[in-house]
């Protein structure tokens, strides 16, 4: 039997490859979709595929990771444009039933020559799974959320590796970035923690806030060593208003 984790990568392949057999991961009849922008049953999933492949898509897979009935991975897409996901199933029954995104155009490198995706991508440390869980709520909640930004040295390490591509290396420009305001107000606003997903050293964390004024939905990956945070990834999206969404699920 495929893994959750095999599941979603077989699926998410269908996009490139077109293949009918791949829309079969999902439990079409049980199926909810969290993206606004896409409508929910107004197409098959298998007749989708088969119209994007047409376009030459391409997947590729960059981390892919398995929590629970979740399986969520870290994607680059190029549908005629370069861009960094996260993509998050609900399975049930072997079947997915529930599904959320976060995508923004790739860019970068940045300051510290790092690209969105690159970095560490070895899964270890699989018997820490719940502490880093229970530290990475934390730290959203108590840090970011509350943003109490003096207590930043209590979770990041000093020598953190960005992979934000508007930001720098290191707890200092995080910490900068964090407290960044445009016209008074904070430009980077975490207002609810939604989910938090992991396996091992890696924790995804799905917050709800606002960048710059606009409604935004903020997907962190933290990798976590010696009880600190050491690398970081992020897509930022924006929400779109409730009356241009397509369906009426939600974005998280």
């Amino acid at each position: 039997m495929e893994t959750k984790r095999e599941l979603l990568q077989r699926f998410l392949k269908g996009l490139e490859t077109g293949d009918a057999m791949a829309a079969a991961v999902v439990n079409e009849k049980k199926y909810m979709q969290h993206n606004p922008q896409t409508h929910e049953g107004s197409e098959g999933i298998a007749d989708l595929f088969a119209r994007l492949s047409k376009t030459s898509p391409k997947v590729t897979f960059k981390r892919v990771f398995e929590d629970g009935d979740f399986a969520f991975a870290h994607i680059e897409y190029d549908f005629s444009s370069l861009r960094a996901a996260f993509e998050v199933f609900r399975f049930e029954d072997g079947k997915a039933v529930e599904h959320w995104d976060n995508i923004q155009p790739l860019r970068g490198p940045n300051l510290s020559g790092r690209g969105m995706q690159d970095g560490h991508a070895v899964i270890a440390d699989l018997q820490k799974t719940e502490e880093n869980r229970a530290i990475s709520s934390l730290f959203v909640k108590d840090v970011l959320i509350k943003r109490r930004f003096e207590r930043l040295a209590d979770f990041v390490a000093e020598d953190l590796k960005q992979h934000n591509p508007d930001m720098a290396d290191g707890i200092l420009a995080l910490k900068g970035v964090l407290e960044g305001k445009n016209e008074g107000e904070p430009v980077f606003v975490y207002a609810q923690l939604h989910r938090v997903l992991a396996e091992g050293n890696f924790v995804l964390c799905v917050c709800e806030g606002q960048r710059s004024g606009v409604h935004s939905s903020f997907y962190d990956l933290y990798r976590w060593e010696a009880g600190r945070i050491v690398e970081h990834w992020s897509t930022i999206e924006d929400v779109p208003p409730r009356e241009e969404w397509k369906n009426d699920n939600g974005k998280f």
